[in-house]
């Protein structure tokens, strides 16, 4: 059986972790090297990095990030933000990332995650999709760090792009995010289900027993949290002793 995965999230702006509430409202959180380093130290399975603002002109500087996050980090980490081409990918994976995410470029052109899965292996190719519970009771896919609708839901999204090559998908409810009030346990359990490839739950853990509900009632491979662990609310250890009392196996 799989141990469990606990993925710390860190999002960058302008060379800085920040994070907000329902995707608005960012605060700075301190160093993303330096707070990857902790992570890796206190055990952490892998580290997620998505840089929120990435342009072409900052595309050297994430590269630049991503040389540094492998020098001080010895746990595989994803890197998202920005990503359009192959070239892109290949540049980040040279200088020490182990994985790659794709939001918006890949829904807008969703060959790009053929082209990387035929390059690099469909296990370094991860699909982010942020999406949004509506009054209809559907969950849609957004673009552009949540701040675009589409007509697309995430479910169909998500089976398409594992049929075009992604090797996990990383599913980010845009309702819970940051609340802290625990994560979306039927969209979460619906792509479990439903997808032949790893899942990673975000967004909305705020204590120990919401990793144990998602893990126990979804069957998710891992969770992944931010502002708990930046701001030294729940330290991964302690979290990792509880998920095993609560007999959910976790890396030690």
């Amino acid at each position: 059986m799989l141990t469990k995965r606990i993925i710390p999230c860190l999002d960058i702006k302008d060379g800085r972790t920040v994070k907000g509430t329902n995707f608005v409202d960012l605060r700075d959180a301190g160093d993303p090297v330096e707070l990857g380093a902790l992570y890796a130290k206190q055990g952490a399975d892998e580290l997620v990095f998505l840089d929120i603002t990435a342009t072409v002109e900052k595309r050297k500087t994430l590269v630049e990030l991503v040389r540094r996050i492998a020098m001080h980090v010895n746990i595989p980490f994803t890197v998202g933000g920005g990503i359009s081409s192959v070239a892109d990918v290949n540049a980040l994976l040279e200088n020490g990332a182990d994985k790659i995410s794709v939001n918006t470029a890949a829904f807008k052109n969703p060959q790009l995650i053929t082209a990387l899965a035929n390059e690099f292996g469909s296990q370094c190719v991860v699909l982010a999709i942020d999406t949004k519970k509506e009054e209809d009771g559907e969950w849609y896919v957004y673009l552009n760090g949540g701040r675009t609708k589409t007509d697309t839901k995430a479910m169909t999204w998500a089976a398409q792009s594992v049929e075009l090559g992604a090797g996990e998908i990383l599913l980010t409810s845009m309702n819970h995010d940051g609340t802290k009030q625990g994560f979306a346990l039927d969209i979460t359990k619906a792509m479990v289900e439903n997808l032949p490839v790893p899942v990673i739950a975000s967004g909305g853990g705020g204590t120990m027993a919401h990793f144990k509900d998602v893990f126990e009632k979804t069957n998710v491979d891992a969770a992944l949290a931010a502002s708990i662990f930046h701001f030294n609310e729940i330290c991964i250890p302690d979290l990792k002793a509880y998920l095993e009392i609560n007999n959910i196996l976790v890396r030690k």
